[in-house]
């Protein structure tokens, strides 16, 4: 009896501690990571945002969905192992809306954690890339840095004239005046771009309020800056939208610093996943011109926070 006890009271010894392990990492809803004593947090993690960027889950091969990146920041917002975010931003800009999905998940991961984020602009932090920028606690830039575009567009084809040289032509039958507004086939009315025309207004106004709120800044002050031109990195630091000249290492060390982190943070790098799909898609994409997947050549335009 005593050699087939003693195995399996140190089994259940044994099966006590892996229950008390699991019970404490399903602490917090099962989203918290573990931290173990006497080991302070000391990661600093760095998302990249490449290319332009859409609200849809099924970004191409030049493009980055805000889901993924929204994913990635709830993730890191919840990881106690994680003390600071630095985004870097080499983007264009893109839809509306995925810059302000992006732009809001910085703020509540700054609100709901108290963790730092910074920005790294690369080549270029244009339009939505510098719409994302506004929400950081600091923003660096290289002294060549293209950056601002601070506006918004909507484009839409008008190809009447090519339909009428080919004897083509469109019958509408609508419910009301707007409902085909921005058809290519026929002339766009003083109606239609005044209505228009309004609704860019509004998003532009948007896109100031965020500047102004991000950089301290009234909006009075933000809109002579806010026609649509870009700048340098140096232009920008002198006009009060950015904070810092230096590269992706200074913005790294500094959100150490910010974090209360001694020496040298450690860096945790991870891109936003891409499905097996939108990783064919983009395979395929590649293999013709970029606008031809683009909505507006079909007649369905987007707002655009985007530097053309």
């Amino acid at each position: 009896m005593a050699r087939i006890r003693f195995p399996f009271l140190v089994l259940a010894g044994l099966s006590a501690a892996v229950a008390v392990v699991l019970l404490l990492a399903g602490a917090g809803g099962g989203r918290r990571a573990l931290k173990a004593p006497g080991f302070p947090a000391r990661k600093v993690a760095v998302i990249e945002l490449s290319g332009v960027m859409t609200s849809s889950h099924d970004a191409g091969d030049r493009a980055f969905s805000a889901r993924r990146v929204v994913e990635l920041l709830e993730k890191y917002r919840d990881d106690d192992t994680v003390r600071a975010v630095v985004l870097r931003v080499d983007s264009p800009g893109g839809t509306v809306v995925a810059a302000q999905e992006i732009h809001r998940a910085l703020q509540r991961l700054r609100e709901r954690s108290g963790k730092k984020v910074l920005v790294s602009m690369g080549d270029l932090a244009a339009s939505g890339g510098y719409y994302v920028a506004c929400a950081a606690d600091r923003v660096f830039a290289s002294p060549g840095t293209l950056t601002g575009s601070i506006g918004v567009i909507m484009q839409f084809p008008d190809y009447q004239r090519l339909l009428g040289k080919i004897g083509l032509g469109t019958n509408t039958i609508k419910s009301g005046e707007f409902k085909d507004i921005g058809n290519g086939a026929r002339e766009m009315t003083e109606r239609d771009r005044k209505l228009l025309q309004g609704l860019v207004d509004d998003v532009y106004a948007q896109f100031v309020e965020a500047v102004a709120a991000g950089r301290g800044m009234s909006p009075e002050k933000v809109r002579p800056l806010a026609d649509g031109r870009v700048f340098s990195g140096r232009q920008a630091l002198a006009l009060g939208l950015v904070d810092e000249l230096g590269d992706l290492d200074a913005a790294i060390a500094a959100a150490g610093r910010l974090a209360g982190i001694t020496g040298t943070p450690e860096v945790l790098r991870e891109k936003p996943k891409r499905r097996l799909w939108e990783l064919i898609d983009a395979r395929f994409s590649a293999l013709f011109p970029a606008h031809v997947f683009q909505d507006a050549a079909f007649g369905q335009a987007r707002l655009l926070y985007l530097w053309q």
